[in-house]
């Protein structure tokens, strides 16, 4: 993997996991977490350009979705869980 491919890698997981983090709900902000470094974990062996291009291209979708169900949830806020607490 060229190194500007890597960079923009890591710089997606990032981004990813600092959106997570803001999910006002413990069960969804650690779902989303553990989703995020589990599917970048199975993919971090993938060599091929064209895979890596195509994982790109989902990885800013999920991005995207995740920023929509982080602004949905701060609309719909509950109270917090005795685990948060």
């Amino acid at each position: 993997m060229a190194a500007s491919t890597r960079a923009q890698v890591i710089s997606l997981y990032r981004r990813m996991l600092a959106e997570s983090k803001k999910f006002p709900s413990y069960n969804f902000r650690t779902y989303a977490l553990r989703r995020v470094r589990d599917a970048f974990r199975a993919n971090g062996k993938v060599e091929d350009p064209k895979t890596i291009v195509r994982l790109m291209a989902e990885g800013q979708e999920t991005l995207a979705l995740i920023q929509r169900q982080v602004a949905i949830g701060k609309m719909y806020e509950s109270q917090k869980l005795v685990v948060e607490e």
